[in-house]
């Protein structure tokens, strides 16, 4: 059965609120997990490019739009609590601060990210409790295999296929390097992150035997933030998640096999 991942991260624009209604959107169409995203700013980001200027609802530089983006421990406590008896959550620490603060949450995983997926030291420091989920975007098979050694086969639970451009188009998705991903790690489980903006990639990715799709998800894609193009909405989001139950019945079990609705019609047709 295929596993289904609400990313929520930056486009609740830092907005526990809003936050919370992307929650029961994901937790009312079936999703399985929601995702967020931690940062420490100073960590993360050089002071160059924090000054630099950057319009947006909180101010007028880089530094105040992160600022303005990220939730603080008392919104993960809320977020957590929200969660409980509805819908697991986990997130994508960006540096070992973040990671360690996320370690203090009963959550399922800890995601790496694609962009970090090459940084030794932040796969290297490894929470006590989560498995992990690493994205593969914008990265070699060599520095795809290299993260798998250091993390360990035993900690990983889910390799994810993607392509970093938000949105993706159409000739870069290039579903079948999934397929190799699964040859290559046949002891894992292998997914999809979509940043295509709809939902035929995600219909691809689940007729192709994804373990795990993830997609941005977005109350209404023309909110501000750079990953709303590549969302999908809330009646995306229920339409897709039909579509999934009907392929999960379509797929079968692979066993050729007469049906007892075909015997009257072969009884009826067959010479």
């Amino acid at each position: 059965m295929t596993q289904i991942v609400a990313e929520i991260g930056i486009n609740a624009n830092g907005d526990v609120e809003i936050a919370k209604k992307m929650i029961d959107v994901a937790y009312s169409s079936g999703c399985d997990f929601v995702k967020f995203q931690k940062r420490t700013i100073g960590i993360v980001y050089k002071e160059a490019e924090l000054d630099t200027p950057r319009p947006s609802p909180w101010g007028t530089t880089n530094r105040e739009q992160k600022e303005g983006l990220e939730f603080g421990e008392l919104e993960y406590l809320e977020i957590d609590e929200y969660c409980r008896g509805k819908i697991k959550w986990f997130a994508s620490p960006w540096d070992i601060v973040s990671m360690n603060f996320l370690a203090q949450f009963d959550i399922p995983f800890i995601k790496i990210p694609s962009a970090l997926i090459t940084n030794d030291g932040l796969i290297s420091a490894k929470s006590p409790k989560q498995k992990f989920i690493v994205s593969t975007g914008g990265s070699t098979p060599d520095q795809i295999d290299k993260a798998v050694q250091i993390i360990g086969q035993d900690r990983i639970y889910c390799i994810m296929h993607c392509t970093s451009t938000y949105p993706t188009r159409p000739d870069e998705i290039n579903m079948l390097a999934m397929i190799a991903l699964k040859a290559q790690y046949p002891w894992a489980k292998v997914g999809f992150s979509n940043h295509y903006p709809g939902l035929n990639a995600m219909r691809m990715a689940a007729t192709m035997g994804a373990d795990m799709i993830e997609f941005h998800l977005t109350l209404d894609r023309s909110m501000y933030g750079s990953d709303q193009a590549a969302s999908i909405e809330p009646r995306g989001l229920f339409e897709f998640m039909e579509t999934l139950k009907l392929t999960g019945q379509m797929m079968g079990d692979g066993i050729k096999r007469v049906f007892d609705s075909e015997v009257p019609i072969m009884e009826k047709l067959r010479r």
